[in-house]
């Protein structure tokens, strides 16, 4: 019984990313995400609650992915926004469900409390590479982070039409020039 459950959930929580990434919270249809997944209103919301916390619990579940595979490096932070480049292209739903987040919850101060905690230790790691001499500290921990961070998320989409060893190679150059 609980394999069946576990399937279940992980029907919808994929069906759940892709509408959440296409449609953000407000757009985003239970009923959709039930029928591509399977299974019944019922049980989604028995499963997740309701549409916020299925939102919550898929955004959560690709921060942590994202954060466990690309651990910051925080004294070579231009290495290190090629690996998000690399996971972004990989997954592009994550940057588009960020920016739902963002937009749909009022920004920075309505961010989830996953992002929030990844972020804040993010920034002491850089803080720390400053404090060492190991980075450069021309901006803030906090600004070279959402450089780094907007540098390896927003640029591939606008780049899109071109390959993304140039996408990678165009955020590392600039990361390393803002931040050498």
């Amino acid at each position: 019984m609980q394999r069946n459950a576990d399937r279940t959930r992980a029907r919808i929580l994929e069906a759940a990313t892709a509408e959440f990434s296409a449609r953000g919270i407000a757009g985003a249809r239970v009923d959709r995400i039930a029928d591509a997944a399977s299974c019944n209103k019922a049980l989604l919301y028995s499963y997740f609650g309701n549409k916020e916390q299925l939102f919550d619990t898929v955004f959560a579940a690709l921060v942590a992915r994202i954060v466990a595979e690309n651990p910051i490096d925080a004294e070579h932070l231009d290495a290190y926004a090629g690996t998000l480049v690399d996971s972004y292209l990989a997954s592009p739903e994550l940057v588009r469900l960020a920016l739902w987040d963002r937009l749909e919850r009022g920004g920075a101060g309505m961010r989830s409390p996953e992002l929030l905690a990844t972020d804040a230790a993010k920034v002491a790691a850089i803080a720390d590479a400053q404090a060492s001499g190991a980075a450069s500290t021309r901006f803030g921990a906090d600004e070279s982070l959402a450089l780094v961070t907007v540098l390896a998320s927003i640029l591939p989409l606008l780049l899109s039409d071109a390959p993304d060893a140039r996408v990678r190679e165009v955020v590392t150059t600039a990361v390393a020039r803002l931040l050498g």
